[in-house]
């Protein structure tokens, strides 16, 4: 069966929750098991982090110091809110809820302008972005080597005595280094370090989506303290991705079906979906090859034949329709030997 337009917005939809985190890993794909312990038996704990005191003990004073506290703050608080999107499509209110039990996220979206949406994912609390030195060294995420991580990719400079819907906050700007992604505008709560907004521009400066709480309610701190192990990840494919913009990583997955095959790549801010399917000659016009918008999210499609049939080749994300573009018209099948699939290679620009 093929996939079909009602499952990419789907898709899409679940990139929403993001929103709910500092990083766009939370796009519902990246999966990095944690176990949440009390508080008092934390010096025994493996290598994680911990949620009953924040990386730094005083108030955050460069920008990379404010990323790791948002990263922390953002799988460490559970609060309510309400907030506003806007992009192309429209404005929509939403109703946000981050709840945090026996090491388990929840988080809720709700959208509250036009029929009933509500939109749950759940995930161990602690699940970070995987960056190149953790497939090199072996070593699990953390705040710290995702905010290096992203510094190698983006100008990242930070604004001080900012107001979002009644709170203190800071600014930090992401100014991205080529034309392969978008630039970023985050506030950060001064007081939690929760993201209040969020803004995408494109590369002439134009806003793509804007979205702000409105209302912050009650933020409560979890005070557990996380301990992280490897995830069990199916990582062979057919095929790969032969070119990526630099910094993007392949995360962990697994696959959804035996049909579609999954691979999610990131640079810790900015995620692409890649999906491979066969087409049979009944689905193979399902998805019609070329590009197309859902909301802020592009997507890029594409047809391929090879001695086994015809593939269908998929990338969404929130990244210029050139990335796309270019993503899966480089995916290449590789049938005798599989086992070199899972490797992504980052390309040079060009």
């Amino acid at each position: 069966m093929g996939m079909c337009k009602t499952e990419m917005r789907k898709l899409i939809a679940f990139g929403r929750v993001k929103s709910l985190g500092v990083t766009a890993l939370a796009i519902g794909m990246v999966a990095f098991q944690a176990k949440a312990e009390d508080a008092e038996n934390h010096s025994n704990s493996q290598e994680g982090y911990e949620c009953f005191a924040p990386p730094q003990a005083a108030e955050p004073v460069t920008h990379m110091q404010w990323l790791e506290r948002g990263l922390w703050a953002s799988h460490c608080y559970a609060f309510q809110a309400r907030a506003v999107a806007i992009d192309s499509v429209g404005v929509r209110t939403l109703a946000l809820s981050h709840r945090i039990e026996d090491g388990i996220r929840q988080q809720v979206v709700q959208y509250l302008d036009g029929p009933s949406v509500s939109i749950e994912r759940r995930s161990p609390v602690g699940s970070l972005a995987w960056t190149e030195d953790n497939n090199i060294d072996g070593d699990l995420p953390s705040p710290a080597k995702w905010a290096a991580h992203l510094e190698k990719f983006y100008t990242i400079e930070l604004e001080e005595n900012a107001r979002v819907a009644g709170r203190d906050a800071v600014k930090l700007d992401f100014e991205p280094h080529d034309q392969w992604r978008f630039a970023h505008e985050w506030w950060l709560d001064r007081d939690t370090g929760l993201l209040l907004k969020q803004v995408l521009n494109d590369r002439h400066g134009q806003v793509i989506e804007t979205f702000q709480i409105t209302q912050l309610q009650s933020p409560e701190k979890y005070t557990g303290s996380l301990r992280a192990y490897p995830p069990n990840v199916v990582l062979n494919t057919s095929w790969r991705a032969t070119w990526l913009p630099d910094g993007f990583v392949a995360q962990p997955i697994t696959f959804s079906g035996d049909e579609v095959e999954q691979r999610v790549y990131s640079d810790g801010l900015a995620t692409v979906s890649v999906f491979v399917e066969p087409l049979s000659s009944e689905s193979a016009a399902d998805l019609q090859e070329g590009v197309q918008q859902l909301g802020v999210s592009a997507v890029a499609i594409e047809h391929y034949v090879t001695d086994q049939g015809r593939w269908q080749l998929v990338a969404i994300g929130e990244l210029p329709v050139e990335t796309l573009q270019r993503i899966v018209s480089l995916i290449t099948f590789d049938e005798h030997d599989i086992e070199d699939a899972d490797q992504s290679v980052s390309g040079n620009d060009q």
